[in-house]
């Protein structure tokens, strides 16, 4: 149930002085302020049908604005009204662990200065923040603007303490109606304030929306409770946290059909050109964005209904108005779509099946769809330059990115069409066995699925359903449920050890160690004070030199000494802010006793290599590779440590090379590195959000490494004093770990010169066994290779004669096999013996079933130490009911092994070779039951 506030929250002075009354919608049961006593509903245009836009060719304001004044004009009067203008912030949230993507201004501030653990970087400011939601990708395009994917939230902040009051809900309210009235010329009478409540990220208030002539403009947020367990539990600091949707406010201000017109004015006109949509009836346009309030996907009201409701208006039939506004539409979304993805790109965002990448993929293929569906597919590259050619005046990152962009996508592009030509026989496949079953539509389950598993959206796979003659019926709001899937699944937070809840309930009451780790890297000894010994097991000092696990970077060990005894430290764990020592035996210090910790120098000397090695190298692959390589994950150790970095393609070997020679040159410039403590505001206002590498750091200060210029970051790891200490560097392999993301493996020092070395032994194995010298090796190889890829030529050419010879005497007295008949199918069953060649027993199938398509082969054999199993049916026996996958899944469990395929080919096996004749006798028997 929606939480409710009592009216005392929402009856203001301000209110009260202007003569502002509180009144409650018919409609959709709403309250709402308003200064005229007329009026009857909460006058917001939505499903509900409290209204209609009646500013579409009447603006209410003193002039139109584009998108850029409109903009300007809500940063000046904040700033002249004693507010600091503060820089907008990535859209990739990365400073936070629970979400992607930033989707408000509040985003950038929670939740670190909302809970008072930061202070904010101005108090009061004002923002105006690019911000993408991905749940309002059904309404975008046919809410003409009121939905966006992307759009620019304008918000003035004041972040009240309990000793210092800012302003709070009267002096939010009094701004915002002077900035309307005042600055905009809207009149007093046509502002509503309509009441509400207000959730997310984790935090909540009361609310009160503003309604212009049926468009909500602005949401002004009193935010005082934080939300735990469905509870609201008060805050120490209460939050102004207003949200001005600047292509709203520019849009009223025009008063032309759509937001997208107002806001990218002549480059939606080139869209509209390239897609042959040169003759827009503007009148009729208007008339139906009057009415476009009604469509929203959130409600349960279908589209077909609001098209009905809307033709009926407009004196039009569905066919008709479909016929009209689907393609203006769908260029509307194409604005929206290619905005929002150009922007994702810059901040490098590679498209993925993961975590903000999938997000940027959903996007593009819908673009894909979009353009395809609009005939102008040829036209992508063009509309992203268009795209980055108009944003990058205010954001001039994008112009700095385009060459990535664009490859990027390129990239995307490939990848897509090979999904979509893999994409038809998946289908038909899936079709045959529906087909088999009986069921006539592709379930939405499996939809889901084939969008989530295998990238396939499901218009197309509607389009390769439709030519099987299986029924498709998509979801109107399929990408909005799978984005919302996607945008709630919290980012994987970093591999860490978890404390025991018993350890947490132990140290709870103890003072935070004192990290000396931090104080002195080189620290190899040190004394302290026992604060407590847990279960004889576990030791907590005053203050240790000893690392815990974090960071991707292994606990330190050691020992401890006291009182004449020696006792080893084999893991240490960080448990809030105490940090716990493991050591080896039931030998524990009293408490109070001073011990002596004496940490594995050899090993922290090398993870201290290894971690300052892991930012030159992730320096050395943005400088390789571009700006959107991010650091994904890391493990350090010893011998050999890794680091996982967003990449759309395989890296070459020219390419690991190349970061491998820059890595090194960095090793050779002795480049300082400097640790220190800061405030997180100052760290990102001096470094930008390239802080975050390692991901959401917490805390009021965050520590950064700073590399000479060559990498800074916020990381909590032990480092080198100067590069030079590092010695060597050798990436010794690398793999794709998942779609997007590429893993290093490198090693550094005394390591890294073994690593070469083994390299080095292997090439002169290979150079005796092969008989050629080491620096003609590649010639051998490829003489090799070229006799072997003709040896199996002429073995296949061969097993195809052979096949052919075999496939001719089917039956004849002699042969090892029986043949029968079942229902019109004829069943042939051959025995390979220990010949258990594959490619032989598939070559001569397919010889078999040419010649007759209405046959089922059974082959199998056996080499004493496993046994194989393959069936192939030709088309009239698949017609018939015969599925080879069915029966070798089936049958594959009595060779104690796993088997599948499909309906017309599967092959399967196992080890029981004793069971092979029971087999084969099951296979014959599951025939002869689907033939039934």
């Amino acid at each position: 149930m929606k939480k409710k506030f009592p009216v005392e929250e929402y009856s203001l002075p301000f209110f009260k002085e202007v003569g502002y009354i509180r009144k409650r919608c018919p409609k959709c049961g709403e309250f709402f302020w308003t200064q005229n006593p007329d009026q009857e509903t909460c006058g917001e245009a939505t499903a509900d049908g409290c209204a209609f836009y009646t500013f579409i060719n009447n603006p209410p304001t003193k002039k139109p604005y584009t998108f850029q004044e409109m903009r300007e004009s809500f940063l000046s009067f904040f700033e002249k009204h004693g507010h600091t203008r503060v820089k907008p912030y990535p859209v990739v949230a990365r400073w936070r662990d629970d979400i992607y993507l930033t989707h408000a201004s509040i985003i950038d501030f929670q939740p670190y200065v909302t809970e008072g653990i930061a202070p904010p970087p101005a108090n009061p400011l004002v923002i105006v923040q690019p911000c993408i939601r991905m749940v309002d990708i059904a309404n975008t395009g046919p809410t003409f603007g009121r939905h966006l994917t992307i759009f620019e939230m304008g918000g003035h902040h004041a972040f009240n303490y309990p000793d210092k009051e800012i302003y709070w809900k009267d002096q939010t309210v009094r701004y915002h109606h002077e900035f309307i009235t005042k600055e905009l010329g809207v009149k007093s009478e046509e502002v509503i304030y309509k009441e509400d409540v207000w959730i997310g990220g984790g935090n909540a208030g009361p609310d009160v929306e503003c309604i212009v002539r049926g468009l909500e403009v602005a949401t002004l947020v009193f935010m005082q409770f934080k939300v735990i367990d469905d509870k609201f539990v008060q805050l120490p600091i209460r939050t102004v946290d207003t949200g001005y949707g600047i292509d709203r406010y520019t849009w009223l201000s025009q008063g032309v059909p759509s937001a997208f017109q107002a806001v990218y004015g002549r480059l939606l006109d080139k869209i509209f050109e390239m897609a042959g949509i040169t003759k827009i009836d503007n009148k009729l346009l208007a008339r139906i964005a009057e009415n476009s309030g009604l469509v929203s996907l959130d409600k349960i009201v279908n589209r077909l209904n609001v098209r009905r409701k809307i033709a009926k208006l407009v004196d039009m039939d569905v066919d008709e108005l479909d016929s009209f506004l689907l393609p203006i539409e769908n260029v509307f979304t194409v604005a929206d779509h290619t905005k929002c993805l150009s922007f994702l790109l810059s901040e490098g965002v590679v498209p993925s099946n993961i975590q903000e990448g999938y997000l940027a993929r959903l996007i593009f293929r819908r673009i894909y769809r979009l353009l395809r569906m609009l005939n102008i597919l040829d036209k992508l590259y063009d509309i992203m330059e268009l795209q980055i050619n108009f944003w990058s005046k205010d954001y001039p990152h994008l112009a700095e990115m385009r060459n990535e962009i664009m490859e990027m996508l390129k990239v995307e592009e490939e990848k897509f069409e090979d999904t979509i030509r893999r994409g038809e026989g998946l289908v038909k496949r899936i079709s045959s066995e529906l087909k088999v079953k009986k069921i006539g539509k592709i379930p939405v389950d499996t939809l889901t699925e084939l969008y989530d598993s295998h990238g396939l959206p499901p218009e197309i796979v509607k389009e390769f359903a439709e030519k099987e003659e299986l029924k498709v019926d998509v979801p109107e709001n399929f990408y909005a449920l799978v984005a919302q899937r996607h945008m709630q699944i919290q980012k994987a937070m970093k591999e860490e050890v978890k404390p025991e809840k018993r350890l947490e309930i132990a140290v709870s009451h103890l003072p935070e160690t004192e990290p000396l780790y931090y104080k002195d890297q080189y620290m190899k000894e040190f004394e302290a004070k026992t604060l407590k010994v847990i279960n004889k097991e576990f030791v907590v000092l005053d203050r240790t030199c000893f690392y815990p696990e974090g960071g991707g970077q292994p606990a330190d060990t050691g020992y401890f000494i006291f009182g004449g005894k020696k006792v080893r430290v084999i893991d240490v764990r960080k448990v809030g802010k105490v940090i716990v020592h493991k050591v080896e035996d039931s030998t524990v210090p009293k408490e109070g006793v001073i011990v002596r910790g004496v940490i594995n120098w050899k090993k922290r000397y090398g993870l201290m290599k290894a971690h300052t090695a892991t930012h030159l190298i992730n320096g050395a692959a943005r400088r390789v590779l571009g700006q959107h390589v991010w650091q994904f994950g890391t493990q350090k150790s010893i011998e050999s440590s890794r680091l996982d970095i967003s990449h759309y393609k395989r890296l070459t070997q020219e390419e690991i090379h190349k970061i491998e020679k820059l890595a090194n040159e960095a090793i050779l410039k002795n480049m300082k590195v400097e640790t220190k403590w800061m405030l997180r505001s100052k760290a990102e206002s001096l470094y930008g959000f390239r802080l975050y590498q390692g991901g959401a750091v917490p805390g009021k200060e965050i520590r950064v490494v700073k590399t000479g210029n060559w990498d800074v970051e916020a990381c909590g790891g032990t480092h080198l004093k100067s590069t030079g200490e590092i010695g060597f560097i050798k990436i010794i392999h690398s793999e794709k770990v998942q779609d997007g993301v590429e893993r290093l493996v490198y090693s550094v020092g005394l390591s890294a010169l073994k690593a070469v070395q083994q390299k080095e032994k292997l090439l002169w194995k290979l150079s005796e066994i092969l008989n050629s010298p080491v620096e003609k090796l590649d010639r051998t190889a490829e003489k090799l290779v070229k006799e072997l890829k003709e040896a199996k030529a002429e073995k296949r050419k061969l097993i195809k004669e052979i096949a052919k010879h075999e496939s001719i005497s089917v039956g004849e007295k002699g042969k090892i096999e029986t043949v029968s008949e079942i229902r019109n199918v004829k069943l042939v069953i051959r025995d390979f013996k220990e010949d258990i060649d594959v490619d032989r027993m598939v070559k001569t199938a397919n010889e078999i079933i040419k010649r007759d398509d209405s046959v089922v082969a059974i082959f199998y054999g056996t080499d004493g130490k496993s046994a194989r199993i393959m069936v192939m049916a030709g088309e009239k026996a698949v017609a018939k009911g015969v599925n080879a996958n069915e029966i070798v899944r089936e049958v594959s469990t009595v060779l104690g092994g796993g088997g599948g395929g499909k309906p017309s080919f599967a092959q399967g096996g196992g080890t029981r070779t004793e069971k092979l004749t029971d087999a084969v006798e099951k296979a014959k028997k599951l025939v002869e039951k689907l033939l039934k």
